[in-house]
């Protein structure tokens, strides 16, 4: 086993076929030449910033977007050949890339084993094929199914299945349905996250700030209905909840995700790509066109940066909470105490007495973790792990 420091790489693939109603992400359509372009300065991208981590392994790499699979077979390859080439990456990390139903293909899926992939994650948000119209999603349930068989028959044996609930018009009973139809396939993971309405994108001007348009939003008792019912659903199956969103079998967790709620170091690699490196927190460049100049430029790709704050204890100490409270095992005042050198209670102990009289947290020495109440009102919680 490696005695360098874990790494953990986001790849950030910023095309889509058609942008979703819901979607705030960085990601927009683009011709075939764009895209080789792109993949172009992200490589050179990808071989320059390797020689700012040499002390590093890499642990985990996610490929993400966007929609990843919407690129040639032969790009994302080449990505992935590149990073094995330039960066440490550990023999037994964790490769995963994103794929949307409609843009998958037996190639594709070669070109993805051939470069390392261990691990897809396919987009399916709802099993109602109206549903997924009023996202505006491009493909079907059915599109879907056909997506996860080819998953299966390329040799893939661990899979996400990424889920949406509190949809527009959606009601308790079809999210079960949805929660149902996916359960027969018995993919490893499941990530099972509620919509949430985006300051900038199609749902915000029909939904946001308390407008409701056609088809409603379900209400807020349905919503908390449907959270908890996923869970109970779900573990009902043999699914484990790890994280406030995310369930798996045994051993099937996102390391990746794991990784980045537990404080490992990560590299973001392309447009709009967040990293947090030795005690620095920045983003890349958001405006393609900039972007792919820069690369021309000596600089590159530090020309790249933006957003770069320096973490101080107070922020090491905040992130500590907020990322370690959304795992259900919570944060441990051993591990706290080992990398701030203070005890935690010392630091937020009238805070976790008040959080777990009010039923929303619960001690076990030394651990502290969100009750199932906490998990509901999570945001609450954490707001008062804030450092004055």
């Amino acid at each position: 086993m490696s005695d360098k420091k874990k790494l953990e790489l986001y790849i950030h693939i910023p095309f889509c076929e058609r942008k979703c109603a819901y979607c705030d992400f960085l990601s927009m359509p683009a011709t075939l030449g764009v895209q080789r372009g792109y993949v172009e300065t992200l490589i050179d991208e990808i071989i320059k910033e390797s020689a700012g981590v040499r002390d590093y392994e890499v642990s985990s790499i996610f490929i993400g977007g966007g929609t990843p699979s919407i690129l040639p077979g032969e790009y994302i390859l080449g990505i992935l050949q590149a990073v094995g080439d330039y960066f440490d990456v550990g023999t037994d990390a964790e490769i995963t890339i994103e794929i949307n139903p409609g843009t998958l293909d037996p190639h594709k899926l070669e070109c993805y084993r051939e470069g390392g992939v261990n691990r897809v994650s396919l987009g399916l948000q709802s099993a109602d094929d109206w549903e997924l119209r009023v996202l505006g999603r491009i493909h079907t349930y059915d599109d879907f199914l056909k997506s996860y068989q080819q998953v299966r028959q390329a040799g893939f044996s661990n899979v996400n299945v990424d889920l949406m609930s509190a949809l527009p018009g959606q009601t308790l009973d079809s999210w079960e349905r949805t929660l149902k139809k996916v359960l027969m396939l018995r993919p490893e993971h499941i990530s099972a996250y509620s919509l949430i309405i985006e300051e900038g994108t199609p749902f915000f001007d029909r939904y946001g700030n308390g407008g409701q348009a056609f088809p409603p939003l379900p209400d807020e008792d349905t919503e908390r209905e449907m959270y908890h019912v996923t869970r109970s659903v779900l573990e009902s199956h043999g699914y484990h909840r790890y994280e406030i969103s995310n369930y798996s079998r045994p051993g099937c967790q996102c390391r990746h995700n794991l990784g980045y709620w537990t404080g490992v170091d990560y590299l973001g690699l392309g447009l709009g790509a967040a990293s947090c490196v030795s005690g620095f927190r920045f983003k890349k460049e958001e405006n393609l066109r900039a972007y792919m100049e820069k690369a021309s430029q000596a600089d590159f790709p530090s020309c790249l940066y933006k957003e770069i704050h320096k973490l101080d204890q107070r922020d090491r100490i905040e992130e500590f909470m907020f990322l370690g409270l959304r795992l259900t095992e919570g944060v441990s005042g051993a591990e706290f105490l080992q990398q701030f050198g203070q005890n935690m209670w010392n630091v937020y102990g009238p805070v976790i007495e008040d959080m777990e009289q009010k039923g929303l947290l619960q001690v076990e020495h030394p651990r502290v973790f969100l009750t199932e109440k906490g998990m509901d009102l999570s945001n609450y919680v954490m707001s008062h792990f804030l450092l004055d």
